[in-house]
């Protein structure tokens, strides 16, 4: 059974280039920090190679250690753990950049929808057939074509307030023609 003091020494070691306390360290801790990653991860290969960045980690941060202050093993789960998380969130940006393509909608209509559209577009259609010629052509330029009312008035050569009324008795008469 390793001891903290062993932890301890093994990471001071490994601060002055000691290659076999490095490893008598992964012996010793590697197991442990693999279950955190995992369980941070979820992925069995993504936590060994997690393992693996960790040691790098351990090994190039071994100086920053001080012995009597923390645990060691804290120092280690933190790194992992940090680590692990540091994974995840990449792996959910990628992921959900991924993601979110495969789950956006067809923006295509549907063929129902495109039925229902052409119905509704003959029932206008239709609809506009019922006013008088001048008033549906003021409707489709003012709607459709976005000529001002002013426009409008000059166009057809009636006043201002007369092409309002125009404007708003058949929008009226679509309604009502469109609701029956």
């Amino acid at each position: 059974m390793t001891t903290r003091d062993d932890i301890e020494t093994f990471i001071a070691r490994c601060a002055l280039g000691d290659r076999k306390a490095f490893k008598s360290l992964y012996d010793a801790t590697s197991a442990k920090l693999f279950g955190v990653t995992l369980r941070v991860l979820n992925d069995r290969g993504e936590a060994e190679d997690a393992l693996q960045e960790i040691y790098v980690k351990v090994w190039n941060g071994a100086k920053r250690y001080q012995a009597g202050g923390a645990s060691p093993m804290t120092w280690l789960i933190t790194i992992a753990r940090n680590h692990a998380i540091d994974r995840l969130r990449a792996r959910k940006r990628h992921d959900s950049d991924d993601d979110a393509m495969a789950r956006m909608p067809d923006p295509t209509p549907g063929v129902e929808h495109r039925l229902v559209a052409k119905a509704e577009a003959q029932r206008v259609v239709e609809c506009f057939g019922t006013l008088e010629e001048e008033r549906a052509e003021a409707v489709r330029r003012a709607y459709l074509d976005g000529e001002t009312y002013a426009d409008l008035a000059d166009r057809f050569a009636v006043p201002l307030n007369t092409m309002r009324t125009w404007l708003r008795r058949s929008l009226i008469k679509l309604r009502e023609c469109l609701e029956a």
